[in-house]
């Protein structure tokens, strides 16, 4: 049997266009089953609390997804270097559904958030797989063209899933917020069973064991960290010491068993590669950018403009088509032109400019100055996030491929989960300090404390006049804060993109043209 090194790109099969947008579709599919599954229930939150109880694990529910993913997402990638992209693919889809059906008839709390994250473990291979995929079934230079689509998927799951949600809530059990999304992932796993045939990979070699738990055990602690840092415990408090010196330790750890594996999680080799670095810092910085304002822009539409959770999802229309329309025009031009490197630069800045531009919201703004906004975020999202993966694939060997694609899933994640908190944290303490300021300014009595508790939208609109102007003005100011701080943020990922060196993508061109046949069993040998 040849081995990886004897092997070139040459022996790789090659797809044709139409083979190529049928294993696309798969992907998609999955993508935005785990995509839309993860907003769609926010909107279905108070209700299930009021139905399951234990309105003090409320936070749990969330969180258990967003942790188990991050944690679980540079594994899958070499889960599918060990067994197979298509396997360990279909796995991740079958880990879903299970996971899916078992949170829909979850009778507690307990069973829900357990349900939850297992359902955290599946998103994680689906959120990587898809982008490695088709790294291998495309080169990176006609790979721009079907990565816009990927991008799009995001976009689309953005405003679907809160829409979707609200529609479920009010017309349906709440259970089908986890239901409603199986028979996609059902759908994408016939598909690629039909349509996705790649080498078969066989490798004499062992799983990273230790690796793989310093670096989920890392990530898990400095995720429970983030996720309940300032909320079921104080900052400044010896949980918060613990679990951050827990981290420190576990990552320090995994650094000295991923030097010593024979085939490690993520290789430090990687972290010798420039490419790869500057990639997972943009990546980083562009989640928590990204999630930070996903994350809040909503809670401005709601509570400044009183609107419905359904009308505020609608309301980012123009981001999600902003990001759409994005994607898609760069990836062709990618494509059509080789060059690559402007987009992340350029995208990055519009999301600056995006972020700064929705800091200067007033009570008062009109949802037009609201929407071009949401408009300019959305363009620089779709112009910058596809292209930093895309560029770090074309960096790296084929053998590197996998771990190199779940590296930059697993640090943008992460960045996800860094800005939510910290930008959480920022709205809390501003929001706190501005209701306290105003209130005393326009003579009010506050009661609560220093941190008093709003209630939901509808609960703020049925308050009298003049506490509801200091609310919306208080809470408003805090807004400007969170996006203001979000401007550095983009432009450092800028400056991380403009010092990436713009490597030719390769191409398929030189290689036999003769497409793959779909039919044909697997060739025993693996790609370079």
């Amino acid at each position: 049997m040849l081995t990886e090194q004897q092997v070139t790109a040459e022996t790789a099969p090659r797809f044709t266009h139409k083979q190529v947008l049928e294993i696309l579709v798969g992907l998609m599919l999955a993508m935005l089953t785990s995509m839309i599954s993860t907003s769609v229930v926010g909107t279905a939150l108070p209700t299930i609390v009021g139905t399951l109880g234990g309105q003090d694990q409320l936070a749990w529910v969330a969180s258990a997804t967003l942790l188990t993913m991050t944690a679980s997402t540079p594994l899958w990638g070499k889960l599918s270097d060990l067994y197979g992209r298509k396997l360990m693919f279909q796995v991740s889809l079958l880990v879903f559904v299970f996971s899916s059906v078992a949170a829909g008839f979850s009778q507690d709390m307990g069973q829900l958030i357990a349900a939850r994250a297992a359902q955290g473990i599946g998103a994680g291979g689906l959120a990587a797989l898809p982008q490695i995929i088709l790294g291998d079934v495309v080169e990176p230079r006609e790979r721009g063209r079907y990565s816009g689509y990927i991008g799009a998927v995001f976009g689309v799951s953005t405003v679907a899933g809160p829409l979707l949600g609200g529609f479920i809530v009010d017309n349906m059990s709440w259970r089908w917020t986890f239901w409603i999304c199986v028979p996609l992932a059902v759908v994408a796993f016939v598909v690629i069973q039909k349509v996705l045939k790649l080498p078969l990979v066989r490798r004499d070699t062992k799983v990273d064991w230790w690796g793989a738990t310093f670096i989920t055990g890392g990530t898990t602690a400095l995720m429970l960290l983030l996720s309940f840092g300032g909320k079921e415990f104080g900052w400044n408090s010896g949980w918060t010491y613990g679990l951050g010196a827990l981290s420190l330790v576990l990552f320090g750890l995994a650094v000295v068993a991923e030097r010593r594996a024979a085939d490690p999680i993520l290789p430090p080799r990687l972290f010798r590669n420039h490419t790869f670095v500057l990639t997972s810092v943009a990546s980083l910085l562009v989640g928590a950018a990204m999630f930070g304002a996903l994350m809040f822009l909503p809670q401005y539409l709601q509570i400044v403009k009183a609107m419905s959770p359904t009308g505020s999802g609608l309301m980012t229309l123009p981001m999600v088509l902003g990001l759409l329309v994005s994607s898609i025009a760069v990836g062709r031009f990618v494509s059509r032109t080789g060059r690559w490197k402007i987009f992340p630069v350029v995208g990055m800045l519009l999301v600056a400019v995006g972020l700064f531009l929705l800091s200067q919201l007033h009570v008062d703004s009109s949802l037009v100055v609201v929407g071009v906004d949401m408009t300019v975020l959305g363009v620089g999202l779709g112009a910058s996030m596809q292209m930093l993966i895309l560029a770090a694939q074309n960096a790296v060997t084929r053998a590197d491929m996998a771990s190199t694609t779940s590296g930059v899933s697993f640090f943008r994640s992460l960045g996800g989960a860094v800005g939510v908190a910290a930008f959480g944290a920022i709205l809390s303490n501003r929001l706190s300090s501005e209701l306290v300021s105003l209130a005393k300014a326009a003579h009010l009595p506050l009661t609560g404390g220093a941190t008093p508790s709003l209630g939901s939208p509808a609960a703020i609109h049925h308050l009298p006049a003049p506490v509801l102007n200091v609310i919306l003005e208080a809470f408003t100011r805090a807004i400007h804060t969170v996006f203001l701080v979000g401007v550095p943020i983009a432009v450092l990922a800028a400056v991380a993109a403009l010092m990436l060196k713009e490597l030719p993508l390769r191409s398929a061109q030189a290689a036999p043209a003769t497409p793959a046949d779909p039919t044909a069993p697997p060739v025993p040998v693996e790609a370079e």
